[in-house]
Formats: structure tokens, sequence, C-alpha cells
């Protein structure tokens, strides 16, 4: 069966905020549409908003498509995510049933990325993303570390403790 874009985005959703609440954060739904993040995490001291994606994998990478398209009377729209928009962007990959949790400083202004799950064959490391350093729940204590610009934060549970 071939899912249409509408019904992986929901699937990558659902998934997100259980894989969330496994994880002990309490997440939030908007109750009407109409802004560029689908849920947020109540991390305690503050509230993370994300759009969550559904990425594909192909080989040894998965693509994550960030760029979003809308019908409109005068046609298609087409755009990227900015920081004032989203907080980061909550990744589902089906073919390995993985979550991951990437920054905006990471995917603002970008139409994709790719995380790679094996080290590439040429051995590049420069401008290289692996998927690992974005793992979900686990990446909730990256990302407190990039925005305070420290590394203040531990490997705790529940992750609420962490930042």
């Amino acid at each position: 069966m071939v899912l249409s874009p509408t019904v992986k985005g929901s699937i990558a959703e659902a998934v997100l905020a259980a894989e969330a609440v496994k994880a002990g954060i309490m997440v939030l739904r908007p109750v009407v549409e109409g802004r560029r993040y689908d849920l947020v995490f109540d991390l305690g001291d503050r509230m993370l908003r994300v759009q969550c994606k559904s990425g594909q994998r192909k080989g040894g990478v998965v693509i994550v498509h960030t760029r979003t398209s809308r019908h409109t009377p005068r046609g298609y729209v087409r755009s990227t995510y900015a920081r004032d928009e989203i907080d980061a962007l909550g990744v589902y990959c089906p073919q390995i049933d993985r979550c991951y949790l990437l920054p905006i400083d990471l995917v603002e202004g970008r139409s994709a990325i790719h995380l790679r799950l094996v080290a590439a064959a040429n051995n590049q490391l420069a401008s290289v993303h692996f998927a690992a350093d974005f793992a979900f729940p686990g990446a909730i204590a990256q990302l407190g570390e990039r925005r305070a610009g420290s590394a203040k934060v531990g490997g705790s549970n529940p992750p609420s403790s962490i930042l």
C-alpha cells in the first residue's frame, strides 16, 4: 500500500508523540491548525515547538525533506522553516523504526538534510550529520547544550531534569 504524504506525516507525528510520552515528556497538541509546528514538548522550564516529518531510508542514509509545499489559488507555495516558527524538527523513519530530533540551527532554510546511518565510503566527515547524534529522546540533552552554549546538560531522566 502506498501512503500519502499526509498519512506519512500523521504517522510520524503519532510515533514522535508516543516516544516523547514514554520518555517522560508532556506533549501538547495545538487545538487549531495554522502554525508551523505539530507538537509542543513541555520540558518543565521551557516549551519546544516541534515540526514532525517522515524520513526515508536510502542505503546508509535517512533523507529528510524539510521544505514544505502547499497549494494556493496562485499555485504552489514552497518554503522552509525558520527559528521564529519552530525550535526543532522531529523525524520518524519507518523503515528502521527510529526517531530523531534536529535543532532548528541544523535545518533552518534548508530544503533537505541527510542523516548518515553508517560512515561514508570515502570516510568524509566534513558536513556529515550522523543519525546517532540526533537519536530521540537522547537528542533533547544535546539540544539543551546547543541552546545554552555549554555542556551543562547531563543524561538523567526524566528529560525535564536535564535542561
